[in-house]
């Protein structure tokens, strides 16, 4: 499929039949130092996709898109960005994505699970997983959405697509819409941020990012990489995109990095 609309915003766009990882045709790609930021590479049939901690993303042939995106952020007016602010990456990826099945789906409650799930009615419909180059400097973001997959095809009870929750458009009109919504509000959102020298508060993303974050003012649970566990009230996110959870046992505040999180209301 050709994606008119998304072709529509000026992206440049690698559209491919069948990918193994979109991330990692992305990556290939990206070893060109000339490949312009924003090039994207989208397909409907991934067959090896990855998310979070090396889960895999696979779904049937056209049922699900799967788009990677080249983000620069090296550089902001001559002056390289804190690798702090890298933390805000996959919250803007995640933040475009919860606009973008907001513009779709109605009737349904429509939030970011911190840090790169969008959730409708607390399932999943999109993963998100951003991926450092091996230059230091460069980030590829992937994110994939199921469109059209039947609940007997989602991999988990806790998923799901934009036609189990009510969109009525063809396969190829509906992966299009998706995409050309997604691509434009993450182009807007990283205009915002990299136009504020990569100040999360003063481009508005903290804000913005804190008001979809349905995460923030749940219990959670969250499972850290090395084994151990923190529950308690999910409370803020931090100037880097951290979030910041009082713990149940003593009120300790925590900040967490990295992490699984499960929102206990939803088990």
């Amino acid at each position: 499929m050709d994606f008119p609309r998304a072709r529509s915003l000026g992206t440049s766009l690698v559209v491919l039949e069948q990918a193994a990882s979109t991330n990692d045709e992305l990556a290939a790609r990206a070893t060109d130092a000339e490949l312009a930021e924003f090039t994207a590479v989208v397909t409907t049939n991934q067959t090896a996709g990855r998310g979070r901690l090396d889960r895999s993303w696979v779904t049937p042939p056209g049922q699900a898109l799967a788009v990677s995106v080249l983000l620069r952020p090296a550089q902001v007016d001559g002056s390289p960005v804190d690798r702090e602010q890298y933390g805000w990456i996959p919250l803007i990826a995640g933040l475009a994505m919860t606009r973008a099945v907001r513009g779709l789906v109605t009737g349904h409650e429509i939030a970011l699970k911190w840090p790169n799930d969008v959730l409708i009615d607390g399932l999943k419909v999109s993963g998100l997983l951003s991926e450092l180059l091996p230059n230091g400097r460069d980030v590829i973001v992937g994110a994939g959405l199921n469109l059209t997959t039947p609940a007997d095809a989602l991999p988990v009870p806790t998923a799901t697509s934009l036609v189990l929750c009510g969109v009525t458009m063809a396969a190829e009109e509906l992966a299009d819409a998706a995409l050309a919504g997604y691509l434009g509000e993450l182009r807007a959102a990283w205009g915002a941020f990299v136009g504020s020298k990569a100040d999360a508060r003063a481009s508005g993303i903290r804000n913005a990012v804190s008001a979809a974050c349905s995460t923030l003012g749940s219990q959670v649970r969250v499972s850290l990489p090395d084994g151990t566990s923190q529950v308690g009230t999910a409370v803020e996110l931090d100037g880097g995109g951290r979030l910041r959870i009082r713990t149940a046992t003593d009120g300790r505040m925590v900040t967490v990095a990295a992490g699984d999180v499960t929102h206990l209301r939803y088990e």
